[in-house]
């Protein structure tokens, strides 16, 4: 089953969906990527482009699919670290993760959320020097994902980086269980499974470049089962 990407549709999916589960399943995606190093590919990635940062004014950072904005804060206090002024951008389609996002990022005056499909020529035309997705890759077919990663690279000023999960049994199983242990919502035990069969091997990522014409990547496999992927102009 593993072979292939999966298809099925995940919860969160629903661009409507916005109750007490969804909150705790926000909640419970920030947890794991805590404990899971979830944050460091991106990080990571934007300690490695440093050099290439503009100078005179702040760096400026859309991080695409947002969800409940731990990414940009995670960003936001490494920024912080080391001294460097940043304006961080979330960028969703679901108001109820926007408005949620928002509320745990009021220490963070350097974030700002807005509401975008990001297949619109509105978004297309915002300049960025970096975008960042994380787990959110998945949640596109190849099709999808060849004409977004070739406008993403073509609209960033700087890079585009991407942290997404590695499509692998041991990682199925490990989150399937973790999440069940836990006493997990049902959002997180149904979608935390199925966003690993529905994610990526080398292969993938190597075939979907190749058709999006990018030959300008740097691709590393990190620690626990994640894909970094920058796209360098």
């Amino acid at each position: 089953m593993f072979a292939e990407r999966a298809s099925g549709p995940e919860l969160m999916d629903d661009l409507t969906l916005a109750t007490d589960a969804l909150r705790q399943n926000l909640d419970e995606l920030e947890t794991i990527n805590t404990w899971l190093g979830g944050y460091q590919p991106v990080l990571n990635a934007l300690h490695r482009l440093r050099p290439r940062f503009p100078h005179g004014r702040p760096l400026r950072v859309a991080d695409l699919g947002s969800g409940g904005g731990d990414t940009l804060r995670q960003v936001a206090r490494w920024a912080r670290k080391k001294a460097f002024p940043v304006e961080l951008v979330g960028i969703d389609a679901n108001e109820f993760m926007l408005d949620y996002a928002a509320a745990k990022s009021r220490d963070y005056p350097e974030i700002s959320y807005q509401q975008f499909d990001i297949f619109s020529p509105e978004f297309q035309a915002q300049p960025y020097d970096v975008l960042t997705c994380s787990l959110f890759c998945h949640h596109f077919s190849d099709e999808e994902l060849v004409t977004l990663l070739r406008q993403w690279q073509q609209q960033a000023g700087v890079a585009v980086v991407i942290n997404d999960l590695h499509r692998h049994w041991l990682a199925y199983h490990s989150i399937k269980w973790l999440t069940r242990l836990l006493g997990g919502s049902y959002l997180v035990r149904h979608d935390a499974p199925l966003s690993v069969a529905r994610a990526f091997r080398r292969a993938d990522w190597v075939a979907l470049l190749q058709r999006a014409g990018i030959t300008r990547y740097e691709l590393r496999w990190r620690w626990a089962f994640r894909w970094q992927l920058v796209l360098l102009k």
